[in-house]
């Protein structure tokens, strides 16, 4: 049976009238899902949420991959609750936020000092700010192959939705492609560069052998910052983030997301000669690094310290590898099952993968993505990828497994008609990051015409086997 979502979709009605977007993040937005099923959560407990409607999923993508121990995760609660009671924001530095830094450097050997913040956005660009200044120079380089560093504009200049950011500030990046040490180190030898800023890796690309190391030997032979992203790979690859799996250690490292499992809390942490640039022992001109009312307040810092203690005491970092591998290796079978393995298959490292949607001709398809997520909808899975928690049970891996092998269904007689859109109502979800606003409607307020959806005709290079008796 279909749920229902009218309550949800009212209330996504009102939120376009009084958030922009009608979300607060991009991700999040109602046109990442399919049309009239885009859920208003209420609650979440462990890997589950319950929306407006009493809809109940297993949830994936855990609050754009902050959330690792699950939600509601007791012993993090706890301490928040602790927290809050002696005071949230002081004048003057409290003794949780030496302890929070001393905790952090354990955990992350190869930094010598650490200092917090509320996003991941704002540490990043204070690590730019901070190699301007130590190098002298204005020029940045950033991987071109991995999504997003920061909201800030020397960022948001790379993507297609870059308005209001000026060709100034755009003038200064410059872009290299991941697992290419040739392509680096032309642009390294070209002009003077402040800093390269990269993830050691990500859900789809591990770093080929010898290419971490071969970034770092370029960067110290051109007097070039390393910033080392950890955004989504601390606390998700290992406690000590992907440097620590990977054994490269750059200057400096931006952390967020994981660190307060969904609580608010980043971080910038580096050499000490660096960071010292911003502090108030150096000789030096001082780099304005990181300074707010709220980054040092006590609630993110206590739900840090409960999640390394959790890292400590436990390892979600095998759970979570564990169960990414068992639910990867179902939902893969089901489509293999259903002769559909070149079109719907899971990707990436097990404890932060995506499910990959292709068409008949094997490009990748908006309209089967969105097919595949109204499929897996009905049946009490909701998510835009397939990243886990450690909070995810056998139990929840085998539904999402089974409701990915009942969406097959559906998906194999999209790729046989080559008409995805007869099968779902309205817009297929569309680019988080488009330069336009398509006229299309983001909600039942909304008018404008609904953009059709032209699908492309299937190639005899890609036929669809005929489907299994036992599916049929």
């Amino acid at each position: 049976m279909t749920p229902s979502f009218e309550r949800s979709t009212a209330l996504q009605a009102r939120l376009h009238e009084v958030v922009p977007g009608g979300a607060h993040t991009f991700a999040k937005g109602s046109d990442q899902y399919p049309e009239g099923m885009a859920p208003v959560l209420l609650r979440g407990h462990g890997a589950r949420v319950w929306d407006v409607d009493g809809n109940e999923f297993v949830e994936y993508g855990m609050g754009m991959r902050a959330v690792t121990l699950g939600h509601g995760y007791a012993p993090v609660l706890d301490a928040v609750r602790a927290a809050l009671a002696d005071g949230v924001s002081f004048s003057r530095p409290a003794v949780l936020e030496l302890e929070a830094a001393e905790d952090f450097l354990r955990v992350v050997p190869g930094a010598d000092m650490v200092k917090f913040c509320k996003n991941a956005s704002d540490a990043t660009s204070a690590a730019l700010r901070l190699a301007r200044a130590a190098t002298g120079r204005e020029v940045v380089a950033l991987c071109r192959d991995q999504p997003y560093f920061s909201s800030q504009d020397w960022f948001i200049g790379t993507l297609p939705i870059n308005t209001g950011v000026p060709e100034a500030v755009r003038s200064l990046v410059r872009t290299f492609p991941y697992n290419d040490l040739a392509a680096l180190r032309a642009l390294l030898e070209a002009e003077p560069v402040a800093c390269v800023v990269l993830e050691a890796a990500s859900a789809l690309a591990e770093p080929a052998p010898g290419y971490l190391e071969g970034v770092r030997a370029l960067c110290d032979r051109h007097g070039t910052v390393l910033v080392l992203d950890e955004t989504i790979t601390g606390f998700r690859w290992a406690a000590g983030g992907a440097q620590a799996v990977y054994g490269v250690t750059p200057d400096l490292s931006t952390w967020g997301k994981a660190m307060g499992n969904g609580f608010s809390v980043a971080a910038l942490a580096g050499r000490r000669e660096l960071m010292e640039l911003g502090g108030l022992r150096t000789d030096r001109p001082r780099a304005f690094l990181l300074s707010s009312t709220n980054g040092a307040e006590t609630t993110g810092l206590a739900a840090f310290r409960a999640v390394v203690r959790a890292y400590t005491d436990s390892d979600p970092v095998a759970v979570m590898e564990r169960q990414g591998r068992a639910l990867a290796e179902g939902v893969n079978a089901a489509a293999a099952e259903a002769g559909i393995e070149e079109h719907l298959s899971v990707l990436g490292r097990p404890s932060s993968q995506i499910f990959r949607t292709t068409d008949a001709t094997g490009a990748p398809s908006q309209a089967m993505r969105t097919l595949f997520l109204q499929e897996i909808l009905r049946r009490g899975v909701l998510g835009q990828s397939y990243v886990v928690s450690a909070a995810h049970t056998d139990a929840d891996v085998e539904q999402t497994v089974e409701a990915a092998r009942g969406a097959t269904l559906a998906y194999r007689k999209a790729l046989e008609t080559g008409r995805p859109e007869e099968l779902f109502a309205g817009r297929p979800v569309a680019p988080a990051h488009r330069l336009m606003a398509e006229p299309r409607r983001l909600h039942p307020t909304c008018s404008g015409p609904t953009a059709p959806v032209v699908p492309p005709a299937r190639t005899p290079e890609s036929p669809v086997r005929p489907l299994p008796a036992s599916r049929r």
